[in-house]
């Protein structure tokens, strides 16, 4: 396992066991507040997250476990870009708290299934909690690393993840992986911060801002060659959400990058995009 894995497994671990514990997720910081795995927690009380919040409506999460809607970590929805029918198979990599495939689940209806694969034993304990208080039996969750699916090939339409992908260290294994297990015409919809231009190696190198999605992630142009490289055609990054320096600015002067130095280099720069490809 490397560095990376290990330190995204104990964050998110934390995260979980925050929520199972009354809490709200966090692993951004070492307060029980507010906050994310994928960018700052709101270090000022009253502050909003600028990437988390309001991802989902009330009307996708009404009727869900308030645990699943705690722990949502994401810097997208997903399930609501997401081309999902009745009697789609689903998989979501990086699932979480669950939310995205219980919500997936009542869009495939009864004839479908939406899997949930993730590699933290708290994460999954509270995920299945979740999906026994919905009542959803169209759904399972799985432990795995999203390198390694354990899943046949050809066996999934839809794939989605929210905010999951740029955490991994091989992101070319992953995306081989998914088009593996996806079958001839299946469809990659997920969600993944991205970047447009070049980022100062001090923010590339921080392993806590990898954990928060923002080191590990991807140029536009490498995750488009990435994804004809595995296979995939038709692949699009739709922007979703772009972020500014100023919305970042106690997280990154908390890891000692001079902020208003950094802040014309990187302002700007890192997005929430839905990616999208297909399977041929």
């Amino acid at each position: 396992m490397s560095d990376i894995t290990k330190v995204v497994k104990e964050r998110y671990a934390k995260a979980a066991l925050q929520v199972l514990n009354g809490g709200t997720a966090s692993c951004c910081s070492p307060a029980p507040q507010s906050g994310n795995c994928c960018g700052p927690a709101p270090l000022v009380p009253g502050a909003v997250d600028p990437i988390t919040a309001n991802l989902y409506d009330e009307q996708q999460t009404g009727g869900l476990p308030a645990e699943a809607v705690l722990a949502s970590l994401g810097c997208g929805n997903p399930t609501a870009l997401a081309s999902l029918n009745p009697g789609d198979v689903v998989l979501d990599l990086g699932s979480g708290g669950g939310i995205d495939v219980l919500l997936s689940a009542r869009r495939v209806g009864p004839t479908g299934k939406a899997y949930g694969l993730d590699m933290t034993d708290e994460m999954l304990a509270l995920a299945r909690e979740s999906q026994r208080k919905s009542g959803l039996e169209n759904v399972e969750f799985l432990k795995g690393r999203i390198e390694d699916l354990p899943l046949p090939s050809d066996a999934v339409d839809v794939i989605i993840s929210n905010c999951v992908i740029n955490l991994s260290a091989d992101k070319d294994q992953v995306l081989r992986e998914a088009h593996r297990v996806l079958k001839p015409g299946g469809r990659l919809a997920v969600s993944d911060i991205v970047t447009c231009g070049e980022i100062p190696a001090e923010v590339r190198r921080s392993m806590e801002l990898w954990v928060g999605c923002i080191a590990g992630a991807l140029d536009e142009q490498d995750y488009l060659a990435k994804l004809r490289a595995a296979g995939f055609a038709d692949a699009t990054i739709e922007r979703t959400r772009v972020y500014r320096v100023e919305q970042a600015r106690e997280l990154l002067a908390s890891k000692g990058i001079d902020v208003d130095a950094t802040a014309p280099l990187v302002d700007g720069k890192f997005f929430s995009g839905f990616i999208r490809a297909v399977k041929r």
